[in-house]
């Protein structure tokens, strides 16, 4: 990683000789970055960002064209939801939730930065090796969701063409799919931004035309129910449908839009900062919630026909005549996804001081989540598995987003230069550790835990049991995390010089 102006651990003297509060991100002449910007960690130089959003809506929507928002949508059915109650909620949280995930897409735009640098911040040097090491784990969690999460469709459609036969377990037949998807998307993710960009740009309009044909399929040629109000027996009333969309709204209203948050700038950073704002956002936020609300409702309508929330059930039972294509757009839902959790996993995986380049963290992800496929391969109760994992993603990107949040559109809004996140371990520029973003950052996690009712007892906390089930964990995790963290950061004399001047924002030691 090429760098001026970084102090040394040891004696604490500019590399360069000059004032470390002066430091600028290399130059765009710099052989180091010319060769390649994505291998290590460094700024993105201006000349090589993108001036067109197009490649950031269709990487968001990509992103969310996928079985599991099928299921997800399914997901409010299977509790005792109606039709209405469950794309109501699907469709308030993730307004709420995309709002948010655009805003953290700006962030990326203005600083130029990853997510999890921007962390460097906010929780210090070595103090944001805890986020980072979080959000390492949770992106192998999320592609091996993501890969497991189609292994059952891809088996009962290959029995709708006679591949296989539908009724054993195939787990030769599961493991061999999901190796193959893997090599593919670690294959693409390899060669970075740009790779991804013109994937989801070429294969994304494709699987929307085979939606539009499923869509019309299901919506105009299949019995469902759209007056479908909850089982006919057991139907929710009350305190019980509250609470019921109380849990859903956590899983997969608010706080599907959440869970991207610690992404967003790890894609726009390769944006111009010539782009409108506005556009950027729009272009977004949008690639994110119509899929979402799409898929959402589809996979809820379906549910109306059997209450499943098993993919084989949901999707192959309803489109079997249509096997080949629907098989297509399943493969390509993880592929589309897991580009972005494998690249996430590389910069995240950097930023923790790892010094192996990309490309080979990339291989090592693969590995990684193989083995937690294997895990999941061999879960028996789908609903629970997922309610359980979203749940406590949503506890610590909301405790995240919202300390990062204030931080940077609250208590350091001004600042444009970020170069000072790119310095070494023992720079004067940052704090080492931040204990009072990690304090926040504990009170949040615990919060959320406290006010969280998943289906599993483990997160069940005893607020939500005090109020007989009502989940509203996404919310408090930020009030508690956002709030303390205001409170604790918001008379630091530091922040002060946060404010541009002359176009270079302070550095400020804060040791």
């Amino acid at each position: 990683m090429h760098l001026i102006g970084t102090r040394t651990p040891a004696t604490g003297t500019s590399l360069s000789g000059r004032d470390p509060a002066s430091a600028d991100p290399a130059p765009t002449d710099s052989p180091d970055v010319r060769r390649d910007v994505e291998e290590t960690l460094q700024p993105i130089p201006e000349d090589q960002r993108t001036r067109k959003v197009a490649g950031q809506f269709w990487i968001w929507a990509g992103a969310n064209i996928a079985p599991i928002n099928w299921v997800l949508g399914a997901l409010g059915i299977s509790m005792g939801l109606g039709l209405w109650d469950t794309f109501g909620v699907l469709v308030a949280g993730n307004v709420l939730g995309m709002v948010v995930f655009g805003l953290f897409v700006l962030l990326g735009q203005r600083s130029g930065v990853t997510g999890m640098l921007l962390g460097r911040g906010v929780f210090g040097r070595r103090g944001n090796y805890l986020p980072a090491l979080i959000q390492a784990t949770v992106v192998i969690g999320w592609c091996a969701v993501n890969t497991w999460i189609v292994l059952d469709l891809v088996m009962a459609l290959f029995g709708k063409i006679g591949l296989v036969d539908p009724t054993l377990t195939n787990y030769g037949w599961k493991f061999a799919v999901a190796a193959a998807v893997m090599a593919v998307q670690v294959t693409i993710a390899l060669f970075g931004y740009k790779a991804i960009s013109a994937f989801e740009r070429w294969t994304v309009p494709p699987t929307i035309a085979i939606l539009v044909a499923m869509s019309i399929a299901a919506w105009v040629f299949m019995d469902i129910d759209w007056s479908y109000a909850g089982p006919p027996t057991g139907a929710l009333t009350g305190w019980d449908r509250i609470v019921a969309m109380s849990s859903v709204m956590t899983a997969i209203g608010v706080g599907w839009g959440l869970t991207w948050l610690t992404y967003a700038s790890d894609y726009s950073r390769f944006v111009s900062k010539a782009v409108p704002r506005k556009k950027l956002y729009l272009a977004s936020a949008g690639g994110q919630i119509l899929p979402v609300l799409w898929l959402g409702l589809l996979g809820a309508t379906l549910a109306t026909t059997n209450g499943s929330v098993d993919p084989g059930k949901l999707i192959v039972d309803n489109f079997g005549a249509l096997a080949i294509p629907v098989l297509l757009l399943v493969l390509h839902g993880p592929i589309a996804t897991n580009i972005l959790n494998i690249y996430t996993f590389t910069v995240t995986i950097q930023s923790l001081d790892v010094r192996i380049g990309r490309r080979a963290l990339n291989i090592g992800m693969g590995v990684a989540t193989m083995a937690a496929v294997t895990v999941f391969v061999f879960s028996t109760d789908i609903a629970s598995s997922l309610d359980a994992w979203l749940s406590a993603c949503v506890g610590w990107t909301s405790t995240w987003g919202a300390i990062v949040g204030v931080r940077y559109y609250l208590l350091d809004r001004h600042s444009t230069d970020f170069g000072h996140h790119f310095d070494t371990v023992g720079t004067h520029r940052l704090r080492d550790v931040d204990w009072r973003a990690l304090a926040a950052f504990g009170t949040g996690l615990l919060c959320a835990w406290l006010f969280m009712h998943g289906m599993v007892p483990a997160l069940q906390g005893p607020v939500s049991n005090a109020l007989h089930g009502l989940d509203l964990s996404w919310l408090a995790a930020a009030i508690s995390s956002g709030g303390l963290y205001y409170l604790l950061v918001r008379k630091d004399p530091t922040l002060r010089g946060s404010r541009t001047r002359t176009g270079v924002a302070s550095g400020t030691p804060t040791n």
